[in-house]
């Protein structure tokens, strides 16, 4: 049970991290004037377009579920959980190597910053590597998975030729051309099949080695635990 509760607080320190920056980044978005966007409201529902909220509202529900204990082993949370990680691992990645030094941050979004792209992706890779929970990943639910990022990008390039906003220098055609934001898009594609393979392949091999992690499942009673330490149960 010791490892139960420490597994289950991790994962609600890893919720309470992004939803602490989600709340943070709302007013300062809000607060942001000169953009696209001339409301609060139009900024506020702006934050969906990022990749980075949307892999940190990924991993906040699979977080607070498992912390919880009531996130259950169907595919469906499967999917939730791999897409969740490799979405934050890339937003990790893609903001070190091209979006930190875009921007000079002050006050509130500093810390939203500081939440979302930096301790928010290293808790939820440390979570998964320390207690899984294993067992859950599988080819068929890497194929799931890629729906989220295809998805985003299909929304993200026809939304943008619409009203003309782009969220990632990365894939605004009027700074890179249809070519380099293909070349872009193939380049984080292959990052997000690639880590997702390998989450698969560690899942797939450690849980032949160990049996199925059943740490997240509700507590039972007080009396079946004295029971089980008789040897009687």
């Amino acid at each position: 049970m010791q490892a139960s509760k420490i597994a289950r607080a991790w994962f609600g320190a890893t919720a309470l991290v992004v939803f602490a920056g989600l709340a943070a980044q709302i007013p300062v978005s809000a607060g942001t004037t000169g953009g696209t966007f001339h409301t609060p409201a139009g900024r506020v529902a702006n934050l969906l377009a990022f990749f980075t909220i949307d892999s940190n509202i990924l991993v906040g529900v699979g977080s607070l579920l498992l912390a919880l204990g009531v996130a259950g082993r169907s595919t469906l949370f499967g999917v939730l959980r791999l897409t969740g990680l490799v979405g934050i691992t890339v937003t990790g990645v893609v903001f070190q190597v091209a979006l930190a030094d875009l921007y000079e941050l002050h006050g509130w979004a500093v810390f939203a910053d500081t939440m979302l792209h930096k301790v928010s992706p290293l808790m939820c890779v440390a979570g998964w590597l320390l207690f899984g929970p294993r067992g859950q990943l599988s080819w068929r639910v890497l194929s799931w998975s890629l729906l989220y990022p295809l998805g985003w990008l299909a929304v993200t390039l026809v939304r943008g030729a619409i009203i003309g906003f782009y969220p990632y220098p990365f894939v605004d055609p009027g700074i890179n051309s249809y070519g380099g934001v293909a070349f872009n898009c193939v380049l984080i594609g292959v990052l997000f099949i690639g880590l997702a393979a390998a989450a698969v392949g560690f899942d797939r091999t450690f849980s032949r080695k160990d049996e199925v992690d059943d740490y997240l499942a509700p507590d039972p009673p007080e009396g079946v635990e004295r029971i089980r330490d008789a040897g009687t149960y």
